[in-house]
Formats: C-alpha cells, structure tokens, sequence
C-alpha cells in the first residue's frame, strides 16, 4: 500500500499552493443546487429514475488550473434525501479501462473520479472518496490539508454505508471497439459524516463545500491489455487533472477553494438560486491575506508586522470596505476581520482552519 504523501508528491507535483503558479484572473467557485427527492433511488449506475431527469447537469469539468479544455467531458446531478447524498456523474471516455480491484489502493493509477466533501467549511477534516470504472472506492479522512504540519491521513476511515454503481455504454478493457462513456451513481449516508453520535447533520437548506475530480492517464496497450503511458525515459507521462469547480494550481487539496452544493428542500425541477453569502467573499480575502503571509515569511525569513505588508490597497467585498488585522500570540497568528455585512468576526489561523464567530 503506497502512503498518501507519496500520493500527494505523485498526482499533484507540490505539496504548498505557493509553489505552483496561480492563474492570473481571480475563479470564483462554482454553485449547484441539489434539490429533494421523495422518490426512492436504486443505486444502480443507470439513473432510470424520473427525478434524476428533472435534475440539471453541472457546466463541463474544466482543467484543474481552470485554463485548458479537457479532451473529453464530464458532468454530473445531484439530489439528496434524509439520508444520502446522491451523485450522478457522466464520464465520457473512448476507451473505458481499469485493474485496480483493491478497496483503498491507490485508484487514481486508473482512470478515476474523485469527490471532496468539507461540510462546515472550515478547510479541516474534510473526506475523499476515489472510484474506478470497475467500481473500486478509496475513501479517506483527512484532518488538514497537506501543506499544513501535523497533517494526518486516516486511510483505513471508510464510508461504511457507502453505495456506488457504474454502467457503462461500451465495453471495459476491450481495445477493440471505441466506448461512448462510463456512468457512476454514488449515494454518500449522511449518518457516515456525523461528528457526533445521533448528531443530525443533514444539510437542510444549508450549504457544504464540495468538490469533484476526474483523473485521467494516455494509455499504453501490451498484448491487448490497457496501462499508463509511459514517456521515452521509461516514466509515466503526466495524468490530466478535470474537475468542477477549478482551484487554479495543480492540488485538489485546497477546501477554501472547492464549490458551494446548496442542498435545497424544493423539488427538483423548481428553480432556487443560491447565491454565495458576502462573508464567504470576506473568507476568500482572508485566505487572499493567509497566502500571502506565508509567501512573506518565505521571502523574508519572518512574518509581516501588518496586514499592509501583504496587501497594501484596499480591501474591498460587495463595495464595502474591510480592514483585516493580524495578530500573533503563543500558537501562532491568526488574520480576522469583523463582517460588515453580519457583524461576525471571521478569522484564519497560520494551520489555515476557518472560525466564524457570531458577536
């Protein structure tokens, strides 16, 4: 079994945001609304059910770094119900392949597709979930992300109610013929996402940060048998990171970054819009100011002394002006900032949690 750090070194080619290059135009996550079933759901890859059709596809996946139009498309549905999450997603692919038949292997060295989940939002002790196109899961805890220290990955946590089903419009591992796509339906139990014993944490009109990835490799074919490609030095070539909502370097793992699923009671077929709240536009700014510090302290061997070392202009949310203030004590420091818009104080630690604190 490999370690996910050297899982982390292998897909994402760095462990801290500061060293990969950030796309010059600011991405603003993407939003969906999954609306109530009262319809029963049979998890069975086929989405047969009225109310999967009534449901709207997300816009294409786009390249990781939110710049490059993957070769082959990808969307997904979602709805819920008092105990799942569900999940439907369409992967087109000309050639559906897999070997990877070990719960909890490293899927992403097949064709895969991932899904993030961090329910409060606070970037810390959020949940992966990897799987193959022959239905094989990796699923994870995992603490905090991995450029903060003392990051610890729980790879023996599993979703124990997890339910997931693939059809697929083709034929897997043949290289004979060319596919249309595979199709993956996931019901994530809300129950294997409590903190608590009996907590009722079913997102009723409320939002979580979420965030979904397709991994895809070039192949090779030895003796009509599908593998990862491998460049003239013998190495495998670079795999193709797609996902919903763009984090805009090469590392899922950045939860401030991910999309808002807002889970609405309507039905599906109504049209609720969800609108991201102003001070999740103050957070933004605030991780704007936490990466900057640590690209700071890089530079200069110390931290900054104030907010203005690391952002001099104003700082300005829905043409409201902020002023952040920094503040550094025993454990660290922490850059906080009272909300205009709910008078909540809003703070980032140096580990990178989030806190909102009603005053």
């Amino acid at each position: 079994m490999y370690s996910k750090f050297k899982y982390l070194s292998v897909v994402f080619g760095c462990i801290s945001i500061l060293s990969c290059a950030q796309t010059k135009e600011e991405i603003i996550p993407q939003t969906y609304v999954a609306y109530k079933t009262s319809e029963a759901i049979i998890v069975d890859g086929k989405a047969d059910e009225a109310v999967w059709k009534k449901a709207k596809w997300t816009n294409d996946f786009i390249d990781i770094e939110g710049i490059i139009t993957p070769k082959y498309l990808t969307n997904i549905k979602m709805l819920w119900d008092e105990n799942y999450y569900y999940i439907l997603a369409e992967i087109k692919e000309p050639h559906v392949w897999g070997d990877i038949t070990e719960r909890d292997a490293v899927i992403f060295y097949n064709n895969d597709f991932e899904v993030f989940i961090d329910p409060d939002g606070d970037t810390h002790n959020y949940y992966e979930l990897e799987i193959n196109a022959l239905n094989t899961a990796w699923d994870l805890f995992i603490n905090k992300p991995y450029r903060e220290r003392g990051n610890v990955v729980l790879n023996d946590w599993d979703y124990t109610g997890l339910k997931s089903a693939i059809s697929i419009d083709g034929t897997l591992n043949n290289p004979n013929d060319i596919d249309k796509s595979w199709t993956l339906e996931i019901a994530i139990p809300f129950k294997d996402l409590r903190t608590a014993y009996r907590k009722d944490n079913v997102p009723r009109d409320k939002f979580w940060r979420v965030n979904f990835s397709r991994v895809n490799w070039d192949y090779d074919l030895t003796k009509e048998k599908y593998s990862r490609k491998k460049g003239e030095d013998g190495k495998f070539l670079h795999e193709y990171n797609w996902v919903w909502s763009p984090t805009g370097v090469i590392n899922m793992h950045l939860p401030e970054n991910w999309g808002y699923v807002y889970f609405s009671s309507e039905k599906a077929g109504a049209n609720v819009i969800f609108t991201i709240p102003q001070d999740e536009k103050i957070k933004w700014k605030l991780y704007e100011l936490f990466r900057a510090n640590k690209a700071y302290h890089k530079t200069n061997k110390r931290w900054a002394t104030s907010i203005n070392d690391l952002m001099p202009s104003k700082i300005v949310v829905d043409h409201k002006e902020i002023k952040p203030t920094i503040e550094y004590h025993s454990l660290g420091w922490t850059i906080s900032v009272q909300s205009p818009f709910t008078n909540h104080i809003l703070s980032v630690r140096e580990d990178s949690q989030f806190f909102s604190k009603k005053m």
